[in-house]
């Protein structure tokens, strides 16, 4: 595996690499089992030795739990990890109940964040998401305010609104903006992602298998246990005509030599020279694989098939993503 390519975050950012470690998964997730810590740590470790130093955390993933991880795993290596934390989401027993971004509780959240990762700055700092209870401007001042006393580098936001996004702009410059996209959610192409470019933020795009629909192993129907249940997207009629749009990306990846999750990141990849697939792993397994991924290269005719059959409306069903 040769090291990962860098890109700028922002304009003038830091140099991060193109391919960002999603580390959710190392920690329990809704309500789930704990993985292996000593493998997620050292899933952080063989990363960050090929270059891929952008790791993505959240403070409420696994209660604090995922956080403290990353601190053990970048003990004695602060210079070689780019740090990037979301913080907001108040969860119970595992699950969501709601945003907290008032300016007073962001300021004694950072603190918690700092202590778990063991460190005196975060480099990216962001709400995981804005739901109009406070305005933008208080949540992105209380994080200017943060630089100010230099616990935190650089500004992001998460899962917004191309006029929010603008709105957050104007009070700090925004470096990243961290968002779903995938072949399968491409309806952020409208005006966000437009928007972003303009204003020169990068953007940091997760669930780039669309939760498991990209893959090629998923069947119809879902266990009943199974989280995606919920949504529309993977149920009944919907799931079936989604799956057959799935064959295509399986042919084509098959006719490749690549498997249909790097083919879904590599689209993701190919989108711009200032988005980063941000890729969820737990397993060291996974590295090679999905830094493969970043190597590939479409032809006109393939990307066209790809842009064709997962054009914008060509999945049935939502999920989480459209609110």
């Amino acid at each position: 595996m040769k090291n990962s390519t860098k890109i700028h975050l922002g304009q003038n950012g830091p140099l991060v690499s193109k391919l960002g470690l999603g580390c959710m998964r190392m920690s329990s997730i809704w309500g789930g089992p704990t993985p292996d810590e000593t493998e997620g740590i050292a899933t952080i470790h063989e990363a960050l030795d090929h270059g891929i130093n952008f790791l993505n955390t959240g403070d409420f993933y696994g209660a604090g739990h995922n956080e403290m991880l990353i601190g053990k795993a970048i003990k004695g290596r602060r210079d070689d990890a780019f740090i990037s934390v979301k913080f907001g989401a108040i969860f119970h027993n595992g699950h969501p109940i709601g945003l907290d971004l008032r300016p007073i509780a962001i300021k004694n959240f950072i603190n918690y964040s700092l202590t778990r990762l063991g460190i005196e700055t975060i480099d990216l700092y962001q709400p995981c998401r804005m739901d109009n209870s406070v305005p933008v401007e208080d949540i992105i001042g209380t994080v200017a305010d943060l630089i100010k006393e230099g616990k935190v580098r650089y500004i992001g936001v998460s899962e917004i609104t191309a006029d929010q996004l603008r709105k957050a702009n104007d009070v700090y410059p925004i470096s990243a903006l961290e968002i779903g996209y995938s072949l399968a959610d491409r309806q952020i192409e409208s005006e966000l992602l437009p928007t972003a470019k303009e204003l020169g933020i990068s953007v940091v795009a997760f669930a780039n298998t669309a939760e498991g629909l990209l893959t090629g192993e998923m069947k119809a129907p879902l266990a009943a246990s199974d989280y995606q249940t919920h949504f529309s997207r993977f149920q009944g009629e919907n799931l079936l005509h989604n799956l057959e749009k799935v064959e295509v990306l399986k042919q084509l990846a098959s006719n490749k030599g690549f498997t249909p999750t790097q083919v879904a990141i590599a689209w993701v990849n190919a989108q711009g020279d200032h988005i980063m697939p941000l890729v969820s792993m737990s397993r060291r397994s996974r590295l090679p694989e999905n830094m493969a991924a970043m190597d590939i290269v479409f032809t006109p005719e393939e990307m066209n098939t790809l842009n064709t059959t997962f054009a914008i409306g060509a999945i049935l069903g939502g999920t989480y993503l459209q609110r």
